[in-house]
């Protein structure tokens, strides 16, 4: 049995121990029985946040708004990148018009912007919106 990660859950933010070993064996939350890891990208809020960016699992957030046409061309490519990085980072989606104050005090100048966070701090950003070959490279340049 390897270590234990603990990952929150997408649909409750309740804190999970999975082991390790066990990411692709689709583990269901604790609490809500939800599905812990998922192979797509889920939509990040305010209120979920504080939560979300905890944990032994990266999270990758694409901040976003609707009337922008970069990063609705920039979406299939993120969901891509969920579906070949699931069990190794977490993917979400941050509506910047709908979460006005997490934008901000995210200060985020751009969008489509991709935060990095590993156990609850961010560790890289970058702006625009680029292919999946791209994305993948920069990700993996972070350890992903």
């Amino acid at each position: 049995m390897s270590e234990p990660l603990v990952i929150p859950c997408p649909h409750c933010n309740g804190l999970n121990r999975i082991p390790a070993d066990r990411l692709a064996d689709s583990p269901k939350c604790g609490r809500c029985k939800g599905e812990v890891i998922l192979a797509k990208p889920f939509d990040l809020t305010q209120g979920d946040y504080a939560s979300q960016i905890k944990g032994d699992l990266p999270l990758l957030v694409d901040v976003w708004a609707e009337w922008c046409g970069p990063c609705k061309s920039f979406a299939p490519t993120f969901q891509q990148a969920a579906a070949q990085l699931s069990g190794r980072c977490r993917l979400a989606k941050l509506d910047s018009e709908a979460n006005q104050q997490l934008a901000g005090q995210l200060n985020i100048r751009s969008i489509p912007s991709l935060i990095l966070f590993r156990n609850g701090r961010e560790v890289a950003r970058q702006s625009g919106a680029f292919p999946l070959p791209q994305l993948l490279g920069w990700l993996s340049s972070q350890g992903i």
